[in-house]
């Protein structure tokens, strides 16, 4: 573990994946002196394996993407979208009626209203922060191919798209006969797409996290290799405590720790219901197969992206905790699935990896202060948007911590909301 050189800071941020980044880095540019904390280094966990997306029109709730509707079938296939081992189905439980609530049509608007500000917040700030710190040639803008298996499984899509559509989300239905212009190559298996012009990538998300950082370096900010084990305040401070003995002061904490961010919370007052989602993916040699965009299988739950590393499968849903091992047999069941609908693609010399995504069930994060302690800070529970809306939270993490007014109305995204 390194030892930091300055033992008191003004800010700590607990968390270097891409949302503790970026807030260092608008923290950062303030001047402020910022130290990030994280027990394996850079986005080198959740961070690093993501499927690489600025999704800033997917604005909907998880359980009004069909999801209620398809449960029942993908339950029953132990390697399907949705796993659910029967041991965690008891802890589970309290998390999945809130799920199940927010679908209710008195949430739904305001769910929508909520995600649809953080997504033009989002937006805006990460072309901005791209520029600021010379990774804009990081940014792939080809749009992406949402595919179906069937016409009935475009209709049932629809609702959402038109609620898209009445927040200004551009997109093109494609009919069967001309998804090969789009994506040559695809097998005959699917009935209808839809492209949406304005959907973004990056060429590799672990490689833009380390260089975001390197910019956030620029500015003066620090990195502490070490596992937090308690935060707590200390008179003006907070006192971050470290595993190996070390502890930090600051006048100002981020907790900004992915799926492990709750159990920091608790100590600040606030009992969040966070959940893990364990998202898996195979990234292949770059010469795989020629994907042309970003291919979205949504009855499937996974979806495909060419990076500039590799060409990355992953997806689908293990709501399964922090302890259980990782099943292995979900990636390659997604391989083998991506294999039929785009016959030709080699799978070889791939790279097996499974994640933590940090899940609230309404879908929005909490981006707030804490309850009990007003100079710390949360930004956490992004479920599969974390990428996508880093650099919009870590504008609103700047605006709390200097005492801006906030740039949207965060009062949805609070701690206590549940």
């Amino acid at each position: 573990m390194a030892k930091p050189d300055k033992p008191e800071t003004d800010i700590v941020i607990v968390g270097a994946g891409i949302v503790g980044i970026c807030a260092a880095a608008y923290l950062a540019e303030t001047g402020r002196r910022v130290t990030v904390i994280d027990r394996t280094g850079v986005c080198e966990e959740t961070s690093s394996g993501n499927a690489a997306a600025l999704a800033f029109s997917d604005v909907l709730p998880l359980v009004q993407k069909g999801m209620l509707a398809q449960v029942p079938k993908w339950l029953m296939d132990p390697l399907g979208p949705l796993s659910i081992p029967p041991a965690y189905m008891p802890q589970l439980l309290p998390w999945l009626v809130r799920f199940w609530r927010a679908g209710f049509a008195d949430r739904y608007e305001g769910g929508l209203a909520a995600q649809g500000a953080l997504m033009g917040l989002a937006e805006a700030e990460w072309m901005a922060l791209l520029e600021r710190s010379g990774t804009r040639h990081m940014l792939n803008e080809h749009g992406a191919l949402e595919l179906y298996d069937s016409e009935a499984g475009f209709r049932n899509a629809l609702p959402g798209w038109q609620a898209k559509e009445r927040m200004g989300f551009a997109f093109e239905h494609i009919d069967k006969a001309r998804l090969a212009d789009y994506q040559p190559g695809l097998s005959d298996h699917f009935a209808r797409g839809r492209y949406v012009a304005g959907w973004k990538n990056v060429s590799d998300p672990k490689l833009l996290g380390k260089a975001l950082w390197r910019h956030a370096e620029s500015k003066g900010a620090d990195f502490v290799s070490g596992e937090v084990v308690l935060a707590r305040p200390a008179h003006d401070r907070i006192a971050v405590q470290l595993r190996h003995g070390v502890t930090l002061l600051a006048q100002k904490l981020v907790i900004a720790a992915g799926a492990w961010s709750h159990r920091i919370a608790r100590g600040f007052g606030d009992r969040v219901p966070l959940e893990t989602e364990r998202g898996y993916n195979t990234t292949l040699p770059a010469d795989a197969f020629d994907v042309r965009m970003q291919l979205i299988f949504s009855e499937h739950g996974f979806v495909v992206t060419p990076l500039s590393t590799g060409l990355r499968v992953g997806g689908a849903v293990e709501l399964a905790g922090l302890k259980r091992p990782p099943n292995f047999a979900r990636s390659r069941a997604m391989l083998e699935k991506t294999k039929r609908f785009l016959p030709g693609l080699k799978t070889q010399g791939g790279r097996e990896w499974m994640g933590y995504r940090p899940s609230l069930p309404d879908s929005l994060p909490v981006i707030a202060r804490a309850k009990d302690a007003p100079h710390v800070v949360y930004a956490f529970g992004h479920g599969h948007l974390g990428l996508t809306q880093a650099a919009g939270t870590g504008r609103i993490v700047r605006d709390l911590v200097v005492g801006d007014t906030p740039a949207i109305d965060i009062s949805p995204f609070r701690a206590d909301r549940f």
